[in-house]
């Protein structure tokens, strides 16, 4: 668990693993660990497996759209030159086909719809970046930053289009079924959206709400994943539905550290300036647990992001600092390995012998001890 003091276990074949903790941000024995080679290399694979239908698809688009498509996933320059990168780990395609496998299916059989997923993904990316005003994503300049905002949203719209049309297009038996959830997903990723930009104009927000709205905009992408790898699986509708409470619990655990790299992330790794969310004054899950608690330093944390102008500087210091004494960092510690655990026991429902889940364990260990 990134960032923990104390530590996570999970049940896996039979045996208790603990997940110690570490610092947010920091290089420690785990980037180079068994773990973080197993989750580097399955992530790998399923890149390999998937890009070739997200390429094909991409290159479908018009050459407007096309152009933009391919810089944001790091295929190519600003210029169209070819650069060879990649767009992000791809955790949420491999999560669809480890599902498939876990279940007993092929990950040939999911392709499409790992594909369709990561699309979607990449949608919400480009809107994201255009409404947080973002200027950077993995070190470099985001796609409104060069193209232009409204090119951006149109890029954004396109992939969408291209995801559903990837599962319009797929023979498999459960893609109309897969497409319904993928759409319902989607509808369910604005209103998170909606209330997370609603979040930075209130001053009265509180925990459960965060916890909603963190739902709905990281855990309904992941939860849909895991489904839709059930689907392609040959699984009922009853599995698939634990793979997406699987996914969502594992997505929860996943923003918590995510919002904890986003105040005290090394910005070598994360590609981002230092302490990016409270510069943003996000209301990010461990600033909401920290103004909550009643506090004086939540009194402080408060007055800092009431005042005018940036927060930078001594100020930005203050304010994380004031964070991390109100609990902040640690209530998100611990929930993250709470989380987790309802993870476990969500995922144990649709697949009894957990041994048959590595891949998705592998997974998961990754999301809860990754720094950037």
């Amino acid at each position: 668990m990134v960032g923990g003091r104390g530590g996570c276990q999970d049940e896996r074949a039979g045996g208790k693993r603990v997940w110690p903790s570490r610092g947010v941000g920091t290089v420690d024995t785990f980037t180079q660990s068994r773990e973080c080679r197993e989750a580097a290399d399955l992530l790998e694979r399923s890149r390999k497996t998937v890009n070739p239908a997200l390429r094909a698809a991409v290159d479908s688009l018009p050459a407007s759209m096309r152009r933009i498509a391919a810089y944001h996933f790091g295929w190519q320059d600003a210029h169209g030159a070819a650069t060879g990168g990649n767009a992000g780990k791809a955790i949420r395609p491999a999560l669809v086909l480890a599902a498939t496998r876990a279940l007993g299916g092929r990950a040939e059989q999911a392709v499409r719809a790992a594909a369709a997923v990561e699309l979607v993904h990449n949608f919400t990316l480009l809107h994201d970046d255009v409404i947080d005003r973002d200027p950077t994503r993995r070190h470099r300049p985001t796609a409104w930053a060069v193209f232009g905002v409204p090119h951006a949203i149109l890029a954004g719209d396109a992939l969408h289009s291209l995801a559903l049309r990837i599962l319009a297009q797929d023979p498999h038996p459960a893609a109309t079924e897969a497409a319904g959830r993928l759409a319902a997903c989607v509808v369910e990723l604005c209103d998170g959206q909606y209330a997370d930009c609603a979040f930075e104009q209130r001053s009265d927000v509180g925990l459960d709400e965060s916890l909603a709205m963190a739902e709905s905009k990281t855990g309904a992408l992941l939860g849909c994943a895991c489904a839709l790898g059930a689907l392609c699986a040959g699984a009922g509708t009853s599995a698939a539905d634990a793979m997406d409470a699987f996914g969502r619990e594992a997505g929860l655990a996943f923003q918590l550290i995510d919002d904890l790299i986003g105040i005290w992330g090394d910005p070598a790794s994360t590609g981002k300036p230092a302490g990016a969310d409270i510069v943003a004054r996000k209301k990010s899950l461990p600033v909401v647990a920290a103004l909550t608690s009643g506090t004086p330093a939540a009194a402080e944390l408060a007055d800092l992001y009431a005042m005018e102008g940036p927060l930078d500087g001594d100020d930005l210091r203050r304010a994380a600092d004031a964070v991390e004494r109100a609990g902040g960092r640690d209530w998100a510690q611990r929930e993250a390995c709470v989380r987790m655990a309802s993870a476990m026991d969500r995922l144990a429902r649709a697949v009894p012998d957990l041994a048959q889940a590595g891949d998705l364990l592998s997974l998961a260990e990754f999301v809860t001890r990754r720094n950037r």
